[in-house]
């Protein structure tokens, strides 16, 4: 399995989640099998089903995380020597040459991404278009509606 890049931020979150799947919604599930397995009858128990989905739920999450971070590849952008270049874990001030809006992104891993705060995707067409280039530089991006252009305002290494 390949490297899986993450900030500092999100091995973090990933951290806390695991730690919360082991020691809180294991111990949850395994309490609602063992109350559902006191009521009887196996074959004709809802809540003895319904646990044992969640328990492969749960077992299921912890998998995917702890190999998540068995595979990150974390990079703290304040240590790279990226010299004012936009690369991974850089947040970008940007202004759309036609709207003339301006909009703030963290360029973040997949697991991390999230609009509403400001986080896109390493693999999203914005991030791909960002890196690598310097403050004042134009980012053409493919969007949906056509090519967009985006004016370069400041790189930032938080």
């Amino acid at each position: 399995m390949s490297k899986i890049p993450l900030t500092i931020t999100g091995a973090t979150q990933l951290r806390e989640e695991l730690h919360r799947l082991k020691t809180v919604e294991r111990p949850k599930v395994i309490a609602a099998i063992a109350e559902a397995r006191s009521h009887g009858d196996l074959s004709e128990n809802a809540e003895y089903d319904a646990a044992k989905e969640r328990q492969a739920f749960v077992e299921g999450r912890i998998q995917e995380v702890e190999g998540k971070l068995a595979n990150a590849q974390i990079i703290d952008p304040a240590l790279l020597d990226a010299d004012g270049r936009c690369v991974f874990g850089a947040t970008v001030d940007i202004e759309d040459q036609d709207s003339g809006e301006a909009k703030t992104w963290q360029i973040v891993g997949e697991d991390e991404a999230d609009i509403k705060s400001g986080k896109i995707s390493i693999a999203s067409p914005m991030a791909r278009a960002l890196i690598g280039k310097y403050a004042g530089d134009i980012a053409q991006v493919q969007a949906p509606g056509g090519m967009r252009e985006y004016e370069i305002l400041d790189v930032r290494y938080e």
